[in-house]
């Protein structure tokens, strides 16, 4: 069994910084993509940033330039660096791994954490 935790989420005053990250475990051989999304209340789920095994990202616009992830293949791990929060920032971020191989041969297409929230309040 896979899984995703997420964690480094909490309370930040606008301008201010945090990092999220998000460690997968389990049997797994590879994980193709990981990314960062993020609800807001009655919103819909949207893409923040996402992220290949080869390390090609993409961002929403309204991140671009304050936020950026990274991942540790070894450790199949993705962090979300976000910088310059604002209000609008607000939410629950959640990961999710895309196309992962698993040790014993499976394939799983997509896998979610739990959410971690971030709230930027002054």
């Amino acid at each position: 069994q896979v899984q995703l935790v997420e964690s480094g989420g909490g309370l930040v005053q606008p301008g201010g910084f945090l990092r999220l990250s998000c460690a997968a475990s389990g049997s797994i051989f590879s994980i193709y993509r990981m990314g960062w999304y993020r609800q807001a209340p009655g919103n819909q789920r949207e893409l923040v940033a996402r992220i290949t095994s080869g390390n090609t990202t993409n961002y929403a616009e309204s991140v671009k330039g304050r936020f950026t992830i990274s991942r540790d293949n070894a450790k199949n791990t993705v962090y979300l660096q976000m910088n310059s929060l604002k209000p609008e920032d607000t939410a629950v971020y959640y990961c999710n791994a895309d196309t992962v191989r698993t040790l014993g041969g499976s394939h799983i297409q997509l896998i979610w954490g739990q959410g971690t929230q971030v709230t930027v309040s002054s």
